[in-house]
């Protein structure tokens, strides 16, 4: 019983995602979420309080997915920079494949001005990239001049990029080529000279497979 619980709890959390992905949070309805879902709405708020709780659950889950792909490379050793290039181009290739993904910048992106959900995941993301670069700086792998706000904000401004871009249509080999090209420029105003060849400005070996995993 509690397995079948947990399945259909799984199933609407999916649903929530490809709906809110493709009619956006407001426009979503928990009868459109439960018919996706193969449910009822019962069943929806059985497992959720409100479509805010289920708002909640899916960027949940997407915080899952991006910490199980940036412990991957820890305990792989990845150097912070290289992680740095790494989960933008994981970032490239979730915003194609992973609805979870999409729906939970989405979700932020219309909370802006409102009540938000418990979970946002624009702050999960940068929290991630702000103990990558606080890695990087104690390494030795900045530029001294890097001491301020200047790698947060250039990679700030990087994901939202390549979230919009993704959204434009653009294919996801063309975005990857994209991401390295934004990486040739960054790495030679972030790391101290004649560091940048130490790097691989696409999608390493190591990403690769963990994208394959998840």
């Amino acid at each position: 019983m509690q397995a079948r619980s947990e399945r259909t709890r799984r199933r609407l959390v999916r649903a929530g995602a490809q709906m809110f992905d493709r009619n956006g949070y407001a426009s979503a309805t928990p009868g459109q979420i439960a018919q996706a879902a193969g449910s009822t709405k019962g069943a929806l708020y059985f497992h959720f309080a409100s479509k805010e709780g289920l708002a909640d659950a899916v960027q949940e889950q997407g915080r899952a997915v991006l910490r199980d792909f940036v412990s991957g490379q820890r305990a792989a050793g990845v150097p912070p920079v290289q992680a740095l290039i790494d989960m933008t181009h994981w970032l490239a290739w979730a915003l194609h494949e992973d609805p979870v993904i999409r729906a939970s910048f989405r979700v932020a992106n219309e909370s802006t001005g409102r009540q938000p959900p418990v979970t946002d995941f624009h702050q999960v993301w940068i929290t991630e990239v702000l103990r990558l670069i606080d890695r990087a700086r104690k390494d030795g792998d900045l530029r001294d001049h890097a001491l301020v706000d200047g790698p947060e904000t250039l990679l700030s401004a990087a994901v939202c990029g390549i979230e919009v871009l993704s959204g434009t249509g653009v294919s996801h080999l063309e975005l990857r080529r994209r991401v390295g090209a934004l990486w040739d420029s960054l790495l030679t105003a972030l790391v101290p000279a004649g560091h940048a060849e130490r790097y691989d400005v696409h999608a390493s070996a190591l990403t690769a497979e963990l994208v394959a995993a998840v």
